[in-house]
């Protein structure tokens, strides 16, 4: 019953390893995905969110506002610790939730954490393997303006806001270099997948 941590910067091709992970059968319990479920219209999150940053923050549908608070916390070092005092623990309630309900429906899982944050927020968790997809930051700010539309300043900023490529290179048990070609992602992942009963006997020897 592996837990492997799948971390790595903004356009780093996290996704397309993840993709193709489940591919080969793992469970993918998405850190992303959590946080919008934790801040779903009603919840103790969302609630906390409105009460510390206001009530505009909620559209009239209930929901929140991500561009508004996007807005109020980006680039503010001290708002941002707010907002993750607030949300880091609800998710990682929840994930350790999800986990367990995959262990509980397959105990011979591999159950693959996709988490941006892990460095930041998650390092000392009892991953078996964790898993860091890389690419240049060169690379990836092209990928933000030209696949993801956004402005060049806006790309500076995003990759700017994160923690460096080494800090997040530091935690890793494996790197999959994503700068070449998808069949060339593919092959690492699947390579990867291949060696982990090996790997992850290792860690428990």
């Amino acid at each position: 019953m592996p837990l492997i941590a799948l971390t790595g910067g903004i356009a780093s091709g996290k996704s397309t390893i993840a993709s193709r992970l489940a591919a080969h059968g793992a469970v993918i319990v998405d850190a992303d995905q959590i946080v919008r479920d934790v801040q779903s219209p009603g919840t103790p999150v969302l609630e906390a969110i409105a009460g510390r940053f206001g009530e505009h923050m909620i559209r009239p549908d209930g929901s929140l506002d991500r561009s508004a608070l996007g807005s109020v916390v980006f680039g503010d070092d001290a708002a941002v610790r707010a907002l993750n005092d607030i949300v880091h623990p609800a998710v990682k309630t929840e994930s350790h939730r999800r986990f367990s309900r995959a262990f509980d429906d397959d105990p011979n899982a591999v159950v693959v954490y996709d988490v941006p944050l892990l460095a930041e927020a998650r390092s000392e968790d009892p991953w078996e393997l964790i898993v860091v997809a890389h690419a240049p930051a060169a690379l990836r700010r092209r990928r933000l303006v030209e696949i993801r539309g956004m402005s060049a300043s806006d790309a500076d900023a995003r990759l700017a806001a994160q923690i460096s490529d080494d800090d997040r290179l530091r935690f890793a048990d494996v790197v999959i270099d994503t700068a070449g070609d998808l069949s060339e992602t593919h092959r690492q992942v699947d390579e990867l997948w291949a060696s982990l009963p090996a790997r992850i006997a290792g860690t428990r020897s």
